[in-house]
């Protein structure tokens, strides 16, 4: 074929070749082949940034005078009736550990004990929580 004449079709002159084969490295495998078409997430952060910004938080909410008081006669009350181990229902502000705020959380369960030196409330199961975070204590004891 002559070099001057343009090609009737792009690559005829290539179009049956044989398809080459390499001798130095082996051929892939066809499940490796099909994960180089995986699709790529070029943004994949951009995305959880988004989705973690349009996460909702609360803030923390302040008690106030009479509230904070009717919160330490219940935890007097709670005191005095540690050696029963009551059921009792804790609504604390659990801070998110991303960003600004946080949730209130419900926790229910029999106290273990006080520790006012680590300002916790112990529940048997373990669960600790804060004694500054709680905003609500309710139970039978409470009545």
């Amino acid at each position: 074929m002559n070099r001057s004449q343009p090609l009737p079709f792009p690559y005829e002159d290539i179009l049956y070749l044989p398809h080459p084969v390499s001798s130095a490295h082996p051929p892939m495998p066809l499940s490796d082949r099909a994960a180089q078409f995986a699709p790529f997430a070029a943004l994949a952060s951009y995305h959880e940034a988004v989705r973690e910004e349009a996460r909702f938080t609360s803030e923390r909410i302040e008690l106030d005078e009479h509230a904070k008081d009717l919160l330490d006669k219940k935890f007097r009350l709670l005191q005095q009736h540690a050696h029963l181990h009551p059921q009792v229902t804790l609504l604390y502000f659990l801070p998110d550990k991303e960003k600004a705020g946080g949730t209130y959380v419900s926790a229910a369960g029999f106290l273990k004990k006080t520790d006012w030196c680590r300002r916790m409330v112990i529940l048997q199961d373990g669960t600790a929580i804060p004694i500054d975070d709680i905003i609500e204590l309710s139970g039978a004891i409470f009545t």
